[in-house]
């Protein structure tokens, strides 16, 4: 029996999601959400290539995320039972081209240059896994001979939201004659007709073989990208040079390096596949009622039929006699829309930002490598919060310059240092914590510390931290 293909997985974490706004922001995008199933698109993601498969071994995952986003990653991996090889944390986001780039190097550091990387982005759904790991093992003897595989999805439909592929030939690996950008729909009916695939965005392909096809397609890209590859690693997390990262050209894989070279092979892929790249993309997804509609979270539809109603901490949404309508509600915004014109909604979040809210960006639920906290109120001089502290976690030891604040605890139990005093505080305890003085909280289990902390004082905005020691790395300088 022939030697199983090492594959070793890099998981694309980056983008912020905006089409799925107000669910999915920059601080907690759609591919740490739980869209589809209970776990989140990351950890299907990652799942999916950790199993056995016919002609394959899955290798530990390389996972290539924001460095806003290291924490949130590294829990949700080590919830889905998964240890990765490294975390790759991007200072900014640069697009595909150089997130694939960054990985290649690292495995070239690692000793590797012919590993076989298949590149997937974390936030896509595949329903028929199966398939599409023999997909992989197809594609495996031609990406180790050097060739850059990428996968085509069979079309259900004229989409408009995906791009296309042409290939050549028949057969289960074929020449890629083309990419064509997404089309208009008269466009993706004739692609439909002419047999062309959808892009899903996957390959397999040796990481020395694509950092050639790089070099000499963006010679630019390539050097760049090879001058921040001095790592510096922490646990988990894998740093580049941060300046010359910054440094290289924001560019996609498909327009640096696919749609340019001429090695380029495409399998062709049954697997039900979905970008989810938007609430009529979920809605597509998603099992509906008898009336084609889909309620997620507190809410209640009469007379209605083809809708999308999710409530994700939000007010309860009733509902009545709407049609082909998404209704999206969170703590502290609603969005309603056609299901026909979600891709629209990026021109939403560029007028919010316009406006100067911080809607776009920031989620209602703060969250921290500790837990997370919200805002319940504010005024003049004042905010209240919820706080919400993991099981054996603390927060930095810190103080402020302009607050000061009242904690209530409200579940669980708290250690509270207030400059040289510790104390243990039980549920409806308080400790008041004046401005300047050094503090910090900590849950020594075992439920979630929750708390009310009541601020008061000329400034209350969250960069008034000194933090004079942390365990997440975050010490002040």
């Amino acid at each position: 029996m022939a030697e199983p293909h090492d594959i070793w997985p890099v998981l694309l974490c980056g983008g912020a999601g905006t089409r799925l706004w107000p669910l999915s922001r920059a601080d907690m995008p759609k591919q740490l959400q739980a869209l589809t199933h209970e776990q989140t698109m990351l950890q299907a993601t990652a799942r999916r290539v950790a199993v056995e498969a016919p002609g394959l071994r899955f290798r530990p995952p390389l996972v290539v995320a924001g460095e806003d986003h290291r924490f949130l990653v590294a829990d949700q991996l080590g919830e889905a039972g998964i240890e990765p090889a490294a975390i790759l944390l991007e200072p900014e986001g640069r697009n595909t081209a150089p997130a694939i780039a960054l990985a290649a190097q690292w495995h070239l550091a690692q000793g590797r240059p012919e590993a076989l990387l298949l590149v997937m982005p974390s936030d896509h759904l595949i329903r028929h896994e199966e398939a599409f790991r023999a997909a992989v093992a197809v594609a495996a003897p031609v990406a180790r001979a050097g060739r850059l595989v990428t996968f085509g999805v069979r079309p259900s439909e004229p989409a408009t939201g995906y791009g296309y592929i042409e290939a050549e030939g028949q057969g289960a690996v074929r020449s890629v004659r083309r990419f064509v950008e997404k089309p208009d729909a008269a466009t993706a009916a004739r692609y439909l007709a002419q047999g062309l695939m959808w892009n899903a965005g996957i390959f397999l392909m040796r990481a020395d073989a694509f950092l050639k096809a790089l070099a000499a397609h963006a010679p630019d890209v390539a050097s760049r990208c090879r001058k921040a590859a001095t790592f510096r690693t922490e646990g988990p997390f894998v740093r580049p040079d941060r300046d010359a990262f910054v440094a290289v050209p924001a560019i996609s894989v498909d327009y640096a390096v696919m749609e340019r070279a001429d090695n380029v092979a495409v399998v062709p892929v049954e697997m039900g596949w979905s970008d989810v790249g938007s609430w009529d993309a979920l809605w597509r997804v998603l099992a509906t009622d008898a009336d084609g509609n889909v309620v997620r979270g507190a809410g209640t539809l009469i007379d209605c039929r083809d809708s999308l109603v999710r409530n994700d901490g939000g007010p309860f949404v009733a509902a009545l006699g709407l049609e082909g309508m998404v209704v999206v509600s969170t703590a502290d915004a609603v969005l309603i829309a056609p299901r026909g014109r979600t891709e629209e909604i990026r021109r939403v979040v560029e007028r919010i930002e316009a406006d100067g809210l911080d809607l776009a960006r920031a989620s209602a639920e703060v969250r921290r490598p500790w837990g997370s906290f919200r805002s319940l109120g504010r005024g003049q001089g004042w905010q209240v919060k919820r706080i919400a502290v993991r099981p054996g976690y603390k927060l930095s030891l810190q103080k402020h310059a302009h607050r000061a604040e009242t904690w209530v605890v409200a579940a669980g139990r708290a250690i509270v240092t207030v400059d040289d005093e510790v104390r243990e505080l039980g549920q409806g305890e308080s400790v008041h914590i004046p401005v300047g003085a050094v503090h910090r909280l900590e849950n020594p289990g075992p439920q979630v510390l929750e708390l009310i902390e009541v601020q008061q004082g000329l400034y209350l905005g969250e960069d008034d931290i000194v933090r004079l020691a942390d365990a997440y790395g975050r010490a002040s300088t």
